[in-house]
């Protein structure tokens, strides 16, 4: 777990979230997005990897 404690990732909300599963839903949420475009900058940790996982074809990642 070598330098991830300073590393960021830009998730940005593509897709919208309108007849996901629930799961998906508040997935979207627990990140911080609420509308279309937005963009938030999270830590990149396992955690955070697999929510982004559960939720990767309704959003984009780079690295901040």
């Amino acid at each position: 777990m070598a330098n991830t404690e300073n590393k960021k990732l830009n998730v940005t909300l593509v897709k919208s979230t309108a007849g996901r599963l629930v799961k998906q839903q508040r997935t979207v949420e627990a990140l911080g997005l609420r509308k279309l475009h937005q963009t938030v900058t999270v830590d990149d940790t396992p955690a955070m990897r697999g929510m982004i996982r559960v939720v990767s074809h309704l959003v984009s990642v780079t690295e901040a």
